[in-house]
């Protein structure tokens, strides 16, 4: 399992070593010793699951502190973009996106730390979506920004026309109007 610090520090990505033959592959998905060996350590209470159509864009997310959620993504079926904004006061890459694409094909992963927004939108005709928590979900912390802020001019693939987004996330604020608890620490 190689871990891979992105652009922005703290999101990391996840590629497993995958072994292939006739009969079809294996990997492992997860391993707390590799984890643990890159200064990386959750104690994962909660796993999800979502399948969504194409064009589906879900969030940007997220749980305000104490309720606040790493989390570690991956795809089971299908591909999707998925996304992240720094969302920590004083961070050097606050209101930064980083975007990737996960498919059950690349089995790439991506770790979402406490102080980001979530989301993605599929790009396949469907995708489940499997992610590992490390807090459980309290719905009076979530929290969001809407997923088409022009301050963070997210490109999610999806022609606009073709976007389908929940009433309940066509309502979140922008960025400059969020709440947040989270403060940037080095």
């Amino acid at each position: 399992m190689q871990i891979i610090q992105t652009t922005i520090p703290g999101v990391l990505l996840i590629q497993p070593k995958v072994f292939e033959d006739s009969r079809g592959y294996f990997f492992e998905s997860y391993s707390q010793k590799s984890f643990a060996e890159n200064n990386q350590a959750f104690d994962w209470v909660q796993d999800n699951q979502s399948s969504s159509s194409y064009g589906v864009i879900r969030g940007l997310h997220y749980q305000l502190n104490p309720f606040a959620q790493t989390k570690l993504v991956r795809v089971f079926r299908g591909t999707i973009l998925d996304v992240v904004v720094d969302i920590r006061k004083g961070s050097p890459h606050y209101g930064k996106v980083f975007s990737v694409e996960l498919s059950a094909e690349n089995k790439t992963q991506i770790l979402v730390p406490k102080g980001f927004a979530h989301g993605f939108s599929v790009l396949s005709e469907r995708a489940e979506v499997l992610y590992k928590c490390d807090n459980y979900y309290n719905k009076s912390s979530e929290a969001g920004i809407i997923y088409n802020d022009p301050s963070l001019a997210i490109d999610w693939k999806v022609p606009a026309e073709k976007a389908l987004v929940s009433e309940k996330d066509l309502i979140l604020p922008g960025l400059s109007d969020i709440k947040t608890n989270f403060e940037y620490s080095e």
